[in-house]
């Protein structure tokens, strides 16, 4: 079950998820200037999965025969998988893990920069094993 994470292409996943996800964590601040933090994640995370999408496609699974309709909607099926994790583990540690344990200072971007990864390793078996096959 290792295998598939010891790889080049699971390197260049790591680079260009990393990308989408630096994106998708700046994004969330700047929506949450105008949006409450629920929906600022949720939009965030609209932003990072097109830009993910975008940079897998192109050095990620370039090899991929499959049709790009077919890809995008395999994609955001995976990713809407990874937005349950994301919103769900952002939210929780925010509004309760945090707070049990007694941290007070940068609650929601160290909820949600956890939040952002904990998708990282079923969605690269996700898009491998759908979106781009």
């Amino acid at each position: 079950m290792i295998k598939p994470f010891l790889s080049r292409q699971f390197l260049v996943f790591l680079l260009t998820g990393g990308t989408a996800a630096v994106i998708n964590f700046g994004s969330r601040i700047l929506y949450n200037h105008w949006l409450g933090f629920s929906a600022s994640i949720m939009l965030a995370y609209l932003t990072g999965m097109i830009t993910a999408f975008i940079l897998a496609k192109l050095f990620v699974f370039r090899d991929s025969t499959q049709a790009l309709h077919r890809s995008a909607m395999f994609f955001i099926l995976v990713n809407l998988v990874a937005v349950m994790q994301t919103w769900l583990i952002s939210l929780g540690m925010a509004y309760y893990l945090l707070p049990a344990i007694g941290i007070t200072s940068y609650v929601r971007e160290l909820a949600h920069a956890t939040g952002v990864v904990v998708p990282v390793f079923t969605s690269y078996l996700g898009h491998k094993r759908w979106s781009f096959r």
